[in-house]
């Protein structure tokens, strides 16, 4: 089905032609990914069949739409061999198509499909974990090829359509956009993130009794924080390194990093030091946004 929105017609900040192939796991959240990018004024396709793409982004370019998303998922699994010739068919036009992949893990996507009760596509007559075991092998060359990776296991809708418009929402295609999140050591790593930084070795809040029921968004706890005697030099290491690393990342095509910033629980240090490096970094007229993954699982 072919939705177009705001038409996608071309702004006086767009020349080029852009597509971005949204793909990954069943359940993952691929079409709240594609809605909010709909909601961007990107012309969206739902499930064609990847040999068409290409003829289908020469007419857009003839209707002067220049910003196309296109979800492909294993219902097209007939056609996922095509997929390298595709890309190079639209290599020759002179598009490189930039690849979204939407995961979670096996657990969550379980929970996920058992409450709306739907099977995964390559269930069939088996058991659910098995059908997403095979699609997760099915995917994993456009996993391992792709420009940006959105885990949402630890995301609900709102964060998802956020990390979308951020990456997506801007009309400049050479911007570089940051994204900083603080995180909880004892929830697991984001595993999309670039970079990953740990701040365990600052004093912890949670030992100081005024400060404990507080987060690092609170003055009080951002103040404790960043007063402590290594927090300075540690930003200010941190600062030199994102100087000299994310010109590389724009001269290579790529447009967004996750910076994720750990501690403990994600409550206090994270938090409070991550807002500081956004900070810090806007002050470089840099497009950042911060989020708090772990905030409230405490």
């Amino acid at each position: 089905m072919v939705v177009p929105r705001d038409n996608g017609t071309v702004s006086e900040h767009e020349t080029t032609q852009r597509v971005v192939v949204i793909t990954g796991m069943s359940g993952a959240g691929r079409r709240t990914a594609a809605h909010a990018m709909e909601d961007h004024g990107w012309y969206v396709v739902d499930n064609i069949p990847p040999v068409m793409l290409p003829l289908l982004v020469r007419q857009l370019a003839s209707d002067g739409i220049t910003r196309l998303a296109v979800v492909i998922d294993v219902r097209s699994r007939a056609d996922m061999q095509h997929l390298p010739l595709v890309f190079s068919d639209l290599a020759e036009q002179g598009i490189t198509a930039e690849i979204c992949f939407i995961e979670s893990t096996d657990e969550v996507i379980v929970k996920r499909q058992e409450s709306s009760r739907r099977p995964v596509p390559l269930q069939e007559d088996g058991r659910m974990i098995e059908g997403i075991r095979r699609e997760r092998r099915m995917m994993s060359t456009l996993r391992a090829a792709a420009d940006m990776v959105i885990d949402t296991t630890s995301l609900n809708v709102h964060q998802l359509q956020q990390r979308v418009a951020h990456a997506y929402g801007g009309d400049d295609r050479d911007e570089l956009r940051v994204i900083v999140v603080s995180f909880g050591f004892k929830n697991g790593v984001p595993i999309d993130s670039d970079m990953v930084f740990d701040v365990r070795f600052l004093p912890n809040p949670h030992w100081v009794p005024e400060l404990r029921p507080q987060t690092g968004l609170s003055e009080a706890v951002s103040s404790y924080v960043l007063g402590q005697p290594a927090a300075e030099p540690f930003l200010t290491h941190l600062l030199a390194l994102l100087d000299s690393v994310l010109p590389g990342y724009v001269s290579e095509g790529k447009r967004q990093v996750e910076l994720a910033i750990g501690c403990t629980g994600g409550k206090h240090r994270s938090t409070a030091i991550a807002e500081e490096v956004a900070r810090r970094l806007r002050e470089r007229s840099l497009n950042v946004q911060v989020m708090h993954r772990d905030l409230g699982r405490e």
